[in-house]
C-alpha cells in the first residue's frame, strides 16, 4: 500500500484544483475535519490524518486517491455555491448565537429552539446536496473519478447529515407529542 504523506495528499488535491481549472487557496490543518471549504476566506483546508481515517469508514474498498479526489470535487462544489453560502451567513450566525446562549438541555426541551436546529440541518443538507451536484458536473467535465465510486462516496457523506437531521427530527416529534398530550 502506498504511504500517503501530507505533501503527497497536498499535491493530489492541488492536481484536482488544476484539472478543473479552479484557483482556490489550499491549506493543510489539523482540525479533525477531513476537508472543508471556507466560503468567507474562499479556501479549501484539509486534515490529512482525518482524510485517511474517513476513507476507512467507507464500506466498499476504494483507493484513497479516489476518495481524496472525490471529496476535493465536493469541496469545490461548495466553492461554486459560494454566493448562496454567503447569503445564509446572517441566519447561520443567529443559530450559532442561540446555541451559545442556551444549554443542550434547554435547546432540546424547547420546540422553538429545536426548530432552529432542524432549520440548520435542512440548510446544511441543501448545501451538501448542491455541492455534490456541482461536484458531479465537474467530474463529468474532467472525468477524474469513476461515477460508481463517486456515488458511493456521495451516499456515505450525505447519510451522515441526513442521520443527524432524522435524530433531531425524532426528538422534536417526541417533544411536540409530549406537549400535545399535556394539553389534552
Amino acid at each position: 500500500m502506498k504511504k500517503y504523506t501530507v505533501d503527497c495528499i497536498y499535491d493530489l488535491i492541488l492536481s484536482v484544483l488544476s484539472d478543473v481549472g479552479m484557483n482556490i487557496t489550499l491549506k493543510q490543518d489539523n482540525s479533525g475535519i477531513n476537508m472543508s471549504y471556507n466560503f468567507i476566506g474562499d479556501y479549501v483546508s484539509f486534515d490529512s490524518k482525518r482524510l485517511i481515517e474517513a476513507h476507512k469508514e467507507i464500506l466498499l474498498p476504494l483507493p484513497l486517491e479516489v476518495y481524496i479526489k472525490t471529496i476535493t470535487l465536493h469541496e469545490l462544489g461548495h466553492a461554486i455555491d459560494r454566493q448562496a453560502l454567503q447569503e445564509s451567513l446572517i441566519r447561520t450566525l443567529e443559530i450559532y448565537e442561540m446555541k451559545k446562549q442556551y444549554s443542550f438541555k434547554e435547546i432540546y426541551n424547547n420546540d422553538r429552539l429545536l426548530t432552529m436546529i432542524l432549520e440548520e440541518h435542512i440548510m446544511n443538507i441543501k448545501f451538501e446536496e448542491t455541492a455534490w451536484d456541482n461536484a458531479e458536473q465537474l467530474n463529468k467535465e474532467v472525468h477524474l473519478v469513476d461515477m460508481n465510486e463517486f456515488e458511493v462516496i456521495k451516499a456515505h457523506s450525505l447519510s451522515t447529515y441526513r442521520k443527524l437531521y432524522q435524530e433531531d427530527l425524532n426528538l422534536y416529534n417526541e417533544l411536540f407529542n409530549h406537549k400535545v398530550l399535556q394539553l389534552a
